[in-house]
């Protein structure tokens, strides 16, 4: 792709036990950092049940809307993944057990032990590609601009990475902190307004944190042009440096 090229993509968090708290979701995070690292800008992300209609319908939603979607969670044994049978659903595709899919599960189960529960792990969309992963070897797949992912981290990361390659990549954001310590948002954030209005073509956000037992804040400039990154963390450094002389000045 060409650098000017946008690729974009969104989340599709999918699980019943996500939605009740009782587990918490620890890929979100992951997946934006992981993107954002190889050009891949995330826009969106959505939580479902599992729910045939309801992922159904974001799958078609987000995949329309998007460069990519990248689902977690629903492609285990048990009688309530059913990710996959929703995804064929989305396409409009048939669904059964994939060759490759019986061979790698193999590779960690005995024949005897193949029953008819984890077999339901090689069950794959018709036209989708494998998506492998070193941990588990039970796969993921990869159908049109969506790519199916397990739900546990240390197997969605090995899928990850596994799909890479296949992906069509932008430009890196570009990001940088500046520490304003306790200078309060109330302070600065007319000017910081300012300077995001200068740099369009920058995103520029103010973040602030309890730590140490006073509030802290933290400036973060993101641009994918280093010229507009360069030029844009100066102004926000300079600004943070008058005003905490300021502060200082008024103390004496």
């Amino acid at each position: 792709m060409s650098g000017n090229d946008q690729v974009s993509a969104a989340v599709l968090v999918i699980g019943d036990e996500i939605l009740s708290g009782r587990t918490k979701d620890k890929n979100i995070g992951y997946i934006a950092d992981y993107l954002m690292q190889i050009g891949v800008d995330l826009r969106e992300v959505r939580i479902v049940p599992d729910v045939e209609a309801e992922i159904v319908e974001a799958v078609n939603a987000l995949r329309k809307r998007y460069t990519y979607v990248f689902t977690t969670g629903g492609i285990g044994p048990t009688h309530d993944d059913i990710t996959a049978d929703s995804i064929a659903k989305a396409f409009g595709v048939g669904i059964s057990e994939h060759p490759r899919a019986i061979e790698l599960l193999l590779t960690r189960i005995k024949p005897e032990d193949l029953n008819e529960a984890r077999r339901r792990m090689a069950r794959i969309p018709h036209g989708a590609e494998l998506v492998e992963n070193r941990v588990s070897t039970a796969p993921g797949f990869m159908i049109g601009n969506v790519v199916v992912m397990a739900g546990v981290p240390s197997i969605m990361q090995a899928m990850l990475d596994n799909v890479t390659s296949r992906l069509k990549t932008g430009v890196k954001m570009l990001m940088e902190t500046v520490q304003a310590d306790s200078t309060p948002e109330g302070a600065y954030a007319a000017d910081l307004g300012k300077i995001a209005e200068k740099y369009p073509d920058a995103s520029i956000g103010s973040y602030p944190s309890f730590a140490s037992g006073k509030f802290q804040n933290q400036i973060v400039v993101r641009s994918k042009n280093p010229d507009t990154l360069e030029k844009a963390l100066a102004d926000v450094r300079a600004l943070i440096e008058r005003l905490t002389a300021e502060r200082a000045a008024a103390k004496r």
